[in-house]
């Protein structure tokens, strides 16, 4: 446990602490790894506190892996409940329950952005050539843009590991004939079709609406 005495919020900040042993000492904020940030505590009305985000249920620091446990214990609650016939847990194509993992949510968030960063480049926006052309300059290409929201240091990984089942699709296409938004209607929900047919029509995408519609209605 390393008590936190200060951080110097200059042009690198820099974390400051003292462990148990009154030992001193200071790294570099953009060097600390995960391990390191674990340890960081603050003194709290009823004795230290850790400065980590997520807890467990004792309140100590929760290890970044054991959020495989937490998805591994939601799908199976899910299938439990609505995948209660033994033979629709075996056939994955009558599967109602969604499967989900800590790193599928990295893949939906890149999906997501995919097609709202080619949607803000398209007319429906009110976009001019010309704005197009500037936000292009500006930004770069939506694949590419994912790609540094990602971290990847190379553009076939988000194509072929992150994206690969939208890669082939025609995705211009999708949004040409998504329904023009109305007046006073958010723009989020005039995509909500696009994201059902790419569900359709890629494999490994997941319509979570889709399967509690089919699920509501079988209750009913």
């Amino acid at each position: 446990m390393r008590l936190v005495t200060g951080v110097n919020r200059g042009p690198k900040p820099t974390v400051y602490w003292c462990d148990r042993q009154g030992v001193m000492g200071r790294i570099a904020l953009t060097e600390a790894d995960a391990d390191e940030r674990m340890t960081w505590f603050t003194e709290g009305p009823g004795g230290p506190e850790p400065l980590w985000l997520w807890l467990n249920e004792m309140g100590l620091p929760f290890q970044p892996h054991s959020w495989n446990n937490v998805f591994t214990a939601a799908n199976l609650r899910c299938r439990a409940v609505l995948d209660s016939e033994p033979e629709r847990r075996l056939d994955p194509y009558r599967s109602l329950a969604p499967y989900a993992t800590p790193h599928s949510c990295r893949h939906s968030f890149a999906l997501y952005m995919l097609v709202i960063l080619h949607h803000l480049m398209d007319q429906r926006f009110g976009l001019t050539p010309e704005e197009r052309r500037d936000y292009r300059l500006l930004y770069g290409d939506p694949w590419r843009m994912v790609q540094d929201l990602l971290g990847h240091a190379s553009l076939e990984t988000t194509r072929e590991r992150y994206l690969a089942p939208v890669a082939d699709l025609q995705l211009r296409s999708l949004l040409a004939t998504a329904p023009s938004s109305r007046e006073g209607e958010r723009p989020a929900r005039q995509l909500d079709e696009v994201f059902a047919r790419l569900a359709r029509e890629a494999e490994g995408i997941q319509d979570i609406d889709t399967k509690l519609q089919v699920t509501s209605g079988a209750a009913v």
